[in-house]
């Protein structure tokens, strides 16, 4: 999984964003022994995607502290070699799925404002923009749109 992320990370990030940054960014929050801590935290579910026996993709769910009946979909990412392959849309429904079993009421993202094409793919499945957050990447902060998606 790791290994996957440390693929499809930069391809999210904007151009602009410095090379050691999503650097550390991947050694520090998408290493195989963060997603080992990932796969023990209750709050937590990572959904695999497959292809021809490998793992081409991933989710990460995280259910709300409060009771505010909020999953946040923490990640989303695909290798590029199956972009257009329909993966992504039953990676999606799966996640969408298990927030619904979960008994979320929403399900919300932060993707980045330069990132267009994750942007149309969540507005496709229903998600619309509600606001704005920070992400902090290295000493920068990058602009992200929250995204949310009704689930009832």
């Amino acid at each position: 999984m790791g290994a996957v992320a440390a693929r499809t990370f930069p391809l999210a990030c904007p151009p602009s964003a410095p090379a050691e940054h999503v650097a550390s960014f991947i050694e520090t929050n998408l290493s195989g022994d963060r997603f080992a801590e990932y796969l023990d935290d209750p709050q937590r579910t990572i959904l695999a995607a497959r292809a021809d026996g490998r793992i081409v993709g991933y989710a990460m769910l995280v259910r709300a502290d409060t009771d505010d009946c909020d999953v946040e979909l923490s990640k989303l990412y695909l290798l590029p070699d199956q972009h257009g392959t329909g993966t992504a849309k039953a990676l999606m429904d799966n996640a969408l799925t298990t927030a619904q079993d979960w008994g979320a009421r929403r399900v919300w993202l932060g993707v980045n404002q330069e990132n267009q094409r994750a942007q149309r793919f969540y507005a496709k499945r229903g998600f619309t923009v509600s606001g704005t957050r920070t992400f902090q990447l290295g000493p920068h902060q990058e602009n992200d749109y929250i995204m949310v998606r009704e689930l009832r």
